[in-house]
């Protein structure tokens, strides 16, 4: 294609890229104020970790469940309709967010906010996916993650200058406000052309009727879980890891997230155009697999370096984790137009979702391994599972997408 820009800046990329962006900010967000409201709701120093770790789970639980339903409505009602409920219910669970006093209220929130997370993402990347030409399908994909994902960097700065309620309520506005943008997005032709057709859409049990269909859901599912190891274990939990890798000066945990997102927005915007230029998705989430597990090495076997440099690791750690756009397009071009949007929106949470078991081994091997080796044993089981994955995956740079799943 002669001016690949010319199709890739579209409406319907940027309200993706800008949709991700509030999307982040929210998920995010609270990794960054964790400490902040924790601690004005009462909570004692030595059950800030624990608490937060639950109430992210309940977040994460949140998206897994809200991954099934907006996938499956995707592929049934439209691709807005996800994009259009999913972030009305974000946005109004984070300005109710701000008014919590409880704990148990927090986790009703966390839950809620994360019901409507869970379909954003996947909405905007089979839309982008079904409009654009397939020559450039890789760069619109990068330019939505690799711009939602500065989001994390806004977070990080809104979460310590407004305090962690007026944080919570700007990440809300932000949401409603984008809805006036989305009015003029439509759904793609592949999607209308599929209401006219006498198909199953978005059955859900379809993933689970095929065995070949359920391994290459499965494989799309565990190449991606690496990258939310980084995030929920080595980053979020940077304060406490950094203590016991003997890190000169404190480190700021909003800091470390938004160093570690800012590789991740490179690396998400680096790992598309590789994957266009080399014109293969596999060699690419496995080059950025084999440079995670360099990183993850050197960030745990580094003692006594300091904050400033913990920083850079948290920004290599993210660059090489960024193969995220890539990691969710390969899911949306696996499948057919009548499953695609149930996969593509239930891939990433289903990775969310894997937080949940991860955090939990990881609490539980701390307490007798420590949080280094318990971390480093972890990261290799996750990155492990991901390179068999990739492994014996259909390439599919380039593939035509307007095709179907039947039994």
């Amino acid at each position: 294609m002669k001016h690949p820009w010319k199709a890739i800046i579209n409406l319907t990329v940027i309200v993706g890229a800008l949709g991700y962006f509030v999307d982040i900010f929210d998920l995010i967000l609270f990794p960054i104020v964790r400490t902040a409201s924790l601690s004005d709701l009462g909570v004692a120093p030595d059950r800030i970790l624990p608490t937060f770790v639950y109430l992210f789970n309940f977040q994460m639980i949140g998206m897994l469940v809200g991954g099934v339903l907006w996938g499956v409505l995707g592929d049934k009602k439209g691709r807005m309709s996800v994009l259009f409920g999913s972030i009305t219910l974000y946005s109004l669970a984070n300005i109710a967010n701000a008014f919590v006093t409880t704990i148990p209220a927090y986790a009703a929130m966390r839950f809620l906010a994360g019901l409507g997370l869970s379909g954003e993402l996947g909405a905007a990347i089979t839309l982008v996916s079904e409009v654009l030409p397939k020559e450039v399908r890789s760069y619109g994909t990068a330019v939505v993650a690799s711009l939602g994902i500065t989001g994390a960097l806004v977070a990080d700065l809104v979460g310590n200058k407004l305090g962690w309620r007026g944080a919570f309520i700007t990440g809300g506005v932000m949401g409603l406000m984008l809805l006036v943008l989305r009015i003029k997005v439509t759904d793609s032709g592949m999607f209308k052309q599929l209401a006219h057709q006498n198909v199953a859409k978005g059955d859900f049990r379809m993933l689970f009727t095929n065995r070949a269909r359920f391994v290459r859901y499965l494989r799309a599912i565990l190449i991606g879980v690496p990258i939310w190891y980084v995030v929920a274990i080595l980053v979020a939990s940077s304060p406490e890891l950094s203590r016991s890798l003997g890190v000169v000066g404190a480190v700021n945990p909003g800091h470390a997230i938004a160093s570690c997102y800012l590789g991740l927005a490179v690396g998400d915007l680096g790992s598309g155009f590789i994957s266009q230029w080399i014109a293969s998705r596999k060699k690419t989430v496995l080059l950025f697999q084999a440079l995670t597990l360099v990183t993850v090495l050197i960030t745990l076997f580094s003692r006594g370096v300091s904050a400033q440099t913990y920083y850079l690791l948290c920004v290599a750690l993210g660059f090489s984790a960024g193969y995220w756009a890539v990691f969710v397009t390969i899911a949306s071009e696996q499948f057919g137009t009548n499953m695609r949007a149930t996969v593509t929106v239930t891939v990433p949470n289903f990775v969310r979702g894997a937080v949940v078991p991860i955090t939990t081994s990881f609490l539980a091997l701390k307490a007798h391994w420590g949080i280094v080796h318990s971390a480093l044993f972890i990261g290799l089981c996750c990155l492990a599972f991901a390179a068999l994955s990739l492994w014996g995956m259909e390439e599919t740079h380039a593939k035509d997408l307007d095709f179907l799943e039947v039994d």
